[in-house]
């Protein structure tokens, strides 16, 4: 099959995106593709992965009309904030694609979310509504008890009845099925679309507002590194909560005209249902974060047929080269491994028109100036470690978000000396590939997710037995990073096992269980600096020396 990218340098030189004065993914893409009434939009998999359902865009479109005017009668309107807890079932792109519509925002929450989460969320956000599914509800209820979330105004539950919500399946039986952009305040490529939450070090998550011309930006991502034709079933693992979801399951492939897998995989991921799913469902594209390929490398793969399988992607953290390399003796198909952030699109990527150079981040995507820079945006010679930057001046990039959303230190940290830095680190080699070498700060990266430590040690610091802690990412053959705690023990206590698991399960209760730190280590003293500041640099190189027997900051672990 011909690939979208023939030539990179000529693709660099000829790409070009026109941005309309006003667009609207619901209208401009769905609606479009639903003129043909057959064309396959959707398959989603039941977690046994046994019920097996398909959707056309015309579904989709009827869907989205319905909520659009559910939102509409309940007075929700454009530039309204709406926080949605939705797992991975088909009535979120309802609910997206609705929201869209009308003009709101969305603000997607990962379903493994806990009260404090929620809370922090909806009060920060300004929400005014929030739609859940009936296992979210219950705590989107504790975060806002006792008048916690002021602005909150309208919940509607998805699959349950709850006092005090409304019943997203009635609302939906009594909504009318026709709507036209007359309908609806239109939305300009300037007007917001969604706010993602993403986790920083010293403060709580900052919030990335993205606009409307954002959708369209991830022609890219579809285009370029899925490498996707209309014809295409595309799979993409995410929690529909995280930034992941929108670049691999609607936008980008949606414009290509490509069906998407959705799964509703639960809490706990099964390597042998993905790969039953993977190699019986026609799935011809495969996206997912490296600790995924990590864990389907274990299994048999010689039991399983992938011959459908003509792609595979890969992002959140590098992938190791020992992966790529068995997952291509196995299944025929490369990894090709991608770089953006909930700030972006992809950004850097690994094509097929172009060789691959193992544990390489990939070269920069078309239409976007990626460079590798000093902190005075200088560039770095080659083989020199710099931060990674994008060009933002004196055109800004489609995609990438314009600041952090009322947060003015955070935005000038970022945006600065015409560009904005991501906060991770590489080096150029002599070829324009880019090598990761770590974070410029301290956010952990562990199986995709990104966890910031100031809020892990905020949860430690409330557990009796913590008097002072400091997190940070621990190399693991798994996850690639793990969270690990080093605490100073308060007096009266002393090192246990049972305290261990203890202290774990109250980090469980008081934020998302993804973050607990799954090793711990109580200690003495903490490496600070005069000022008084905990120097995690000396202990995640400490970490590293430990389990790598590497010297430096050199990886993904920093």
């Amino acid at each position: 099959m011909k690939h979208n990218m023939l030539n990179y340098e000529e693709e660099v030189k000829n790409f070009k995106i026109d941005v309309p004065e006003y667009y609207n993914f619901a209208f401009d893409v769905v609606d479009k593709w639903a003129e043909d009434r057959t064309k396959l939009a959707l398959v989603w998999a039941d977690t046994p992965g046994k019920n097996i359902k398909k959707y056309s865009f015309w579904d989709i479109s009827v869907m989205s009309n319905k909520f659009a005017n559910v939102l509409l009668k309940l007075g929700i309107k454009k530039g309204d904030n709406v926080f949605v807890m939705v797992p991975r079932i088909v009535e979120w792109y309802a609910v997206m694609l609705g929201l869209n519509k009308v003009g709101a925002v969305a603000l997607p929450a990962p379903n493994i979310l806990m009260p404090e989460d929620i809370r922090y969320r909806i009060r920060k956000g300004d929400v005014k509504m929030a739609i859940a599914s009936a296992s979210n509800a219950s705590k989107v209820e504790a975060a806002c008890n006792n008048g916690d979330c002021p602005t909150l105004d309208v919940k509607m539950i998805i699959d349950g009845d709850l006092e005090g919500w409304l019943s997203f399946e009635n609302q939906m039986d009594m909504a009318s099925d026709k709507l036209s952009r007359d309908d609806v305040e239109p939305t300009k490529s300037t007007d917001p679309l969604l706010i993602y939450f993403t986790s920083g070090t010293t403060k709580y998550p900052k919030m990335v507002m993205h606009d409307q011309a954002y959708a369209l930006a991830h022609i890219v991502t579809a285009k370029y590194w899925h490498d996707l034709k209309p014809t295409d079933l595309h799979w993409t693992i995410s929690d529909t909560g995280w930034g992941k979801a929108v670049w691999g399951k609607l936008y980008g492939q949606w414009q290509i005209g490509s069906a998407v897998f959705m799964h509703n995989a639960g809490s706990h991921f099964d390597a042998k249902i993905t790969l039953k799913l993977l190699t019986t469902q026609g799935i011809t594209s495969f996206c997912a974060p490296p600790t995924v390929y990590r864990m389907l490398i274990q299994e048999d793969l010689s039991q399983y047929d992938f011959s459908s399988l003509r792609h595979c992607t890969s992002a959140g953290e590098p992938i190791n080269p020992e992966v790529i390399k068995a997952w291509k003796n196995a299944t025929g198909t490369l990894i090709y491994d991608g770089y953006g952030q909930t700030e972006t699109v992809l950004i850097v990527a690994n094509y097929p028109c172009m060789p691959i150079k193992y544990g390489s981040m990939g070269k920069p995507v078309p239409g976007y100036d990626v460079r590798i820079v000093d902190d005075d945006g200088n560039d770095m010679p080659v083989g020199e470690p710099g931060h990674i930057a994008v060009k933002i001046k004196p055109n800004h990039p489609i995609g990438v978000a314009k600041e952090y959303y009322k947060d003015e230190a955070a935005t000038a940290e970022a945006f600065r000396d015409d560009f904005y830095y991501t906060g991770d680190r590489a080096y150029m080699d002599a070829d324009g590939y880019f090598w990761f070498y770590g974070r410029a700060d301290d956010v952990i990266k562990s199986s995709g997710y990104r966890i910031g430590p100031f809020e892990v040690e905020s949860a430690l610091q409330e557990h009796p037995a913590v008097a002072e802690s400091a997190v940070v990412g621990s190399p693991d053959p798994i996850r690639g990073t793990i969270v690990k705690a080093f605490i100073i023990l308060a007096k009266g206590y002393e090192p246990s096992d049972e305290l261990i698991k203890d202290i774990q399960d109250f980090v469980k209760n008081k934020t998302a269980p993804y973050k607990y730190p799954r090793e711990i280590e109580f200690v003495k003293e903490l490496p600070k600096t005069i000022s008084g500041k905990i120097k995690r640099a000396v202990l995640r190189r400490m970490e590293i020396e430990k389990k790598l027997g590497k010297k430096g900051t050199n990886g993904s672990f920093v």
